[in-house]
């Protein structure tokens, strides 16, 4: 590939217009360069200085009409540069007429933040975009993206990863997320949503998967730091080159251009899983419709790639009723919501899942713990009311269970040994009665046995006697 660079310089200090005059020479010195290496493409980069040195008007608008039928006939693609005007395209509305293609570049300035927007204005012979397509100039080239999303055609993977919480996966049908799905923690500030993203970070680095974390409110190292304080330790994670954080204020761009950041570190990192912390953030740097918009196209590219990814929201109101989540709820798959209840002056924290698209989940509200060994998530315990139980108000009424248990089983244990000493009691008396029983018994057969051997003994005295006096026999 050959370029030829030719700086034309036209001073109008420098020019004095007499009689007739055309652009003759510029032709001839564009088809000069474009023969010297057999040119396809040509860029006249701008129009606007030819009419600034030169006054005559109509005599231009008439040579530019035949320097656009003379790059034609030599079969080159031209890009022409050229000024927007006040009420026109072009400062003097003829290039958008007789140009073929006419894109229009804008740099708007919106609640301090600018953006570079591109339309295409008309492209003959071709169905082309109508939008604006926000787009960015950076050191390898302009990049573009649309501003609708990319569409809903991507696979829905069946294979299911941990959340990196064991009873969180129970709460999701046993398994965890669905693999490429989205997913929503949010939650009022303190409740802990960093802490469950970076647990499927560390997940998902044990898996040895790759991660991308976007942070938009704590540097990497102090993202390291707190977590670390519950357990969490991305450190090792971070030097391996599993993990990678992106940390930025939302306000140092605009939506498009941390759009494009985000593709661009996906397209060179090619993370498995991606954080978003917190996506609320981004409200700071454009409307809650710009922000689902953007949202929409990244997560399709997310979904396209088999990406699962974890985004926090922060909510003003511990409320269910009151969380919009910035009106992307409804591109989540997965929505898990942790909320502070109030009960005897202390604050405890809850968490449930409001929904998880294709897996029947669990509809309890539990509490959970910020420990120093990571997240633990409690027992559903309820009071005598029916009510959900947390912090000391479960203490004190696991406490008044465990005395109520304790005097029941002595109470039990008393009970046991007084019937024990009863039928021990028993048993003698029983042992004594069958004693007494066994000596009467002895003594009535003695009676008996007495009292036939005297019978016997007279029976046979009188056989004798009658013997003896030998008397008739009866």
């Amino acid at each position: 590939m050959t370029l030829v660079v030719d700086y034309v310089r036209i001073d109008k200090s420098e020019i004095e217009e007499t009689g007739e005059y055309d652009l003759e020479g510029l032709f001839i010195r564009l088809g000069l360069a474009i023969d010297s290496i057999g040119a396809k493409r040509v860029a006249l980069d701008t129009l606007e200085v030819l009419f600034s040195g030169f006054q005559n008007e109509a005599i231009l608008r008439s040579e530019l009409r035949r320097l656009f039928r003379w790059l034609k006939d030599r079969g080159v693609t031209a890009i022409v540069t050229g000024e927007r005007g006040e009420t026109s395209l072009t400062r003097y509305g003829l290039e958008e007429y007789v140009a073929d293609c006419v894109i229009f570049l804008d740099n708007r300035m919106e609640e301090q933040i600018a953006t570079r927007r591109l339309r295409i204005i008309k492209y003959r012979g071709s169905k082309h975009g109508t939008n604006e397509y926000p787009f960015m100039i950076e050191e390898d080239g302009m990049s573009v993206l649309p501003i609708t999303s990319l569409g809903l055609e991507h696979e829905a993977s069946r294979e299911r990863i941990s959340t990196g919480i064991p009873r969180l996966d129970t709460m999701l049908g046993g398994q965890g997320y669905y693999r490429g799905t989205t997913i929503l923690i949010s939650g009022t500030a303190g409740s802990g949503k960093t802490s469950f993203a970076a647990q499927f970070c560390k997940a998902a680095c044990e898996r040895e998967e790759s991660c991308l974390y976007f942070a938009y409110e704590e540097s990497p190292d102090q993202i390291i730091r707190n977590m670390r304080s519950i357990g969490i330790d991305l450190q090792p994670y971070l030097d391996s080159g599993l993990l990678k954080i992106h940390a930025s204020r939302p306000m140092a761009y605009g939506l498009e251009m941390h759009l494009i950041t985000m593709r661009k570190f996906l397209d060179t990192f090619k993370p498995n899983v991606v954080v978003i912390d917190p996506i609320s953030n981004l409200t700071n740097v454009g409307t809650q419709t710009d922000v689902r918009l953007m949202l929409t196209r990244f997560i399709d590219y997310l979904k396209l790639r088999n990406i699962t990814a974890v985004c926090t929201s922060l909510v003003e109101h511990e409320s269910t009723a009151g969380i919009n989540a910035e009106g992307i709820s409804s591109l989540m798959d997965t929505w898990v919501n942790l909320r502070f209840f109030e009960n005897s002056n202390e604050r405890n924290r809850g968490i449930s899942v409001i929904k998880s698209r294709g897996m029947g989940h669990s509809n309890q509200i539990r509490e959970y713990l910020l420990t120093d060994h990571g997240i633990e998530i409690q027992d559903v315990y309820l009071g005598p009311s029916g009510d959900l139980l947390m912090g000391s108000s479960k203490a004190v009424q696991e406490a008044e269970e465990l005395a109520e248990a304790v005097a029941q089983r002595q109470n039990a244990d008393r009970k046991k040994r007084e019937l024990e000493t009863r039928l021990k009691s028993l048993d003698t008396q029983i042992a004594s009665l069958n004693s007494e029983y066994e000596t009467l018994k002895e003594e009535l057969d003695r009676l008996v046995s007495d009292q036939q051997l005297r019978n016997e003994a007279l029976a046979t005295g009188r056989s004798e006697l009658v013997r003896i006096r030998k008397a008739d026999k009866p």
